[in-house]
């Protein structure tokens, strides 16, 4: 069995549909900044909105043409770093929750998009 076994399939699978979950929720998202916040809340959440948009059609497309495990990987770390980033922000400045985690998923963020170019140059 090559790397498109059906274990890996579906793993594929639940990344683009992430992904596709992501940008759907962050145009909620960019709404409900855009119409019931003000000030810096409106910024940091519309930041968020758009973090996640842009990520989630990136694991959609992205998703669509992995051939390995580390464009797997680099997909996972996306979307953890997305999750994170975009949700502590939210978390912060919607709940008053801490947005300790916004900075480790930026980093994780940008350690996917590293493991993207290295997948993109190996091929």
């Amino acid at each position: 069995m090559g790397f498109r076994s059906t274990r890996n399939a579906s793993h594929i699978g639940g990344l683009i549909a992430a992904g596709a979950l992501l940008a759907g929720l962050s145009v909620g998202l960019s709404a409900y900044a855009a119409h019931a916040v003000v000030g810096d809340a409106r910024a940091a959440l519309q930041t968020a909105a758009v973090f996640a948009f842009g990520h989630g059609i990136v694991l959609v497309v992205l998703g669509r043409a992995v051939r390995g495990g580390l464009e797997l990987a680099s997909l996972v770390a996306l979307l953890l770093g997305t999750l994170l980033f975009s949700g502590a922000l939210v978390s912060r400045h919607l709940f008053g929750g801490p947005s300790f985690f916004a900075p480790w998923g930026g980093m994780l963020t940008m350690l996917g998009w590293v493991l993207q170019a290295v997948g993109a140059l190996r091929r």
